[in-house]
């Protein structure tokens, strides 16, 4: 049999062959899911799905019962994500179950039963740090919660014990004659200042004394209340030591112990802008502070450096014309980057803008409130750890843009150095750093009586 004569087409046609033969793997190769991790928390539940690549999603609600359905192209199903079944916790407040399924070729399909009406958010994330592709479910309540409903709900405040930090004045006793006293650690608390009830409305009849004239106005006492925001969360681990301890778990727990201490004291109410691990971004946390009128907005960190030697505690504060140092405003970007972490769907214009809003709102008295209460407050921190620095630094967080009420950061100590992280991950450190910090915001607020508030909550 004669061989056939070499021509160009055949050239061309084995080439092709060839080529198809090398891309086809290639070409058919699904994406993988290497990672799937679910967040319940009352604010929202949150689905992350990490992958090697972007994935085409779509989904849609289903009512009768309430249910989301997601259809997610280029996927085969996989162990990892049929994982996503036990994942879904019974105490989760939105999430009943969630089925996994090959819905058809190269698409599977999850379908989430639904414990209430949920507003979701489907968005995908770049690699980021030890992240891959990362796509997100972030499932919010239709029914918004009430923040100071909540914090009333969830505690009894102490009308006992140590001397309220606000209350009414008293009436003026005769002068006692002198003895000696012991000097007391901690000063005496200044007089605050107390709404009038408004006056009665002319539909409705005064109160009156037995006498029959009309009762005095009553004094209305003036619950103050303190945003602590424990720093990272969920996505977002922060630092981590070298014993294995991660930051959002270290300061979540002294944002615990520093809101029992405070409650204890009365009058003072906390809000927590997260209270367990799921993670909240930059701008909701400071939202969350303004809803409920917060006098103080305090945040707790754990630094990290790449030299294990770097120790001490700081506290900052927002600048206004830049950072008091280098070492400040390499914190602080490095903290503002928590939403790229944690993860946020925003539009990046609408997000500039709101920024830029808040810092211009940013006024000279609340920087000078917040320096005497962050001066305050690292002057007792200083009684039980190193202080990195002497004085409180200033650098552009945004997550002090607070416009109208003081706002403090506090590094906590260096996770990143063995005998620092030691103490964070210590129960009774921790109790001495929060009574710390209490003792800070009783001197400030010894000093700086809250004002009245045009409305009492």
């Amino acid at each position: 049999m004669s061989a056939q004569p070499v021509t160009r087409r055949t050239v061309l046609k084995a080439g092709a062959t060839l080529l198809l033969s090398v891309l086809a793997p290639h070409a058919a190769h699904a994406a993988q899911i290497l990672a799937v991790r679910v967040w319940p928390a009352e604010d929202y539940t949150r689905v992350t799905l990490e992958n090697d690549s972007v994935l085409k999603v779509t989904h849609f609600i289903v009512k009768d019962p309430e249910r989301m359905v997601v259809d997610i192209e280029g996927l085969e199903l996989n162990p990892t994500l049929k994982g996503l079944v036990a994942k879904i916790q019974s105490g989760d407040p939105y999430i009943q179950q969630v089925r996994v399924g090959q819905n058809r070729p190269n698409v599977v399909r999850l379908v989430f039963d639904l414990k209430e009406e949920v507003k979701p958010q489907v968005f995908t994330l770049a690699p980021v740090g030890a992240y891959q592709h990362r796509l997100i479910f972030d499932l919010y309540p239709v029914r918004q919660p009430d923040l100071i409903a909540a914090m009333i709900e969830k505690r009894e405040w102490s009308s006992d014990a140590k001397p309220p930090l606000t209350t009414a004045a008293p009436e003026q006793p005769a002068p006692p004659a002198p003895v000696a006293v012991a000097p007391q650690p901690l000063p005496e608390l200044a007089k605050p200042d107390v709404a009038e009830a408004a006056p009665p409305k002319p539909e409705h009849k005064p109160e009156r004394r037995p006498d029959g004239k009309p009762a005095a106005p009553q004094k209305v006492l003036r619950m103050i209340t303190i945003a602590l925001d424990p720093g990272h969360g969920g996505e977002d681990p922060g630092a981590s030591g070298r014993g294995g301890s991660r930051e959002k778990d270290v300061v979540l727990a002294i944002a615990k112990r520093l809101k029992a201490k405070l409650e204890e004291q009365p009058n003072i109410r906390v809000m927590m802008t997260r209270d367990a691990d799921f993670f909240v971004p930059l701008g909701m946390r400071v939202e969350k502070a303004r809803k409920v009128q917060a006098d103080l907005f305090v945040s707790i960190h754990a630094d990290a450096f790449v030299e294990p030697s770097a120790r001490g505690s700081s506290v900052f504060v927002l600048s206004e014309k830049g950072a008091s140092s280098t070492a400040a405003r390499w914190l602080a970007n490095k903290e503002n980057l928590a939403d790229s972490i944690g993860g946020v769907n925003i539009n990046k214009s609408q997000d500039k803008q709101l920024a830029s809003v808040l810092f211009d709102l940013s006024t000279t008295a609340q920087i000078n409130d917040s320096l005497k209460l962050g001066k305050a407050v690292l002057n007792e921190i200083g009684g039980i750890n190193r202080l990195h620095k002497g004085s409180v630094e200033q650098a552009g967080f945004a997550v002090l843009k607070a416009p109208d009420i003081p706002s403090i950061l506090i590094e906590t100590a260096f996770i990143s150095n063995p005998e620092e992280e030691a103490k964070l991950t210590d129960n009774a450190y921790q109790d001495k750093l929060a009574e710390a910090i209490v003792t800070g915001i009783r001197r400030y607020f010894a000093k700086n009586p809250p004002l009245a508030k045009s409305r009492q909550t």
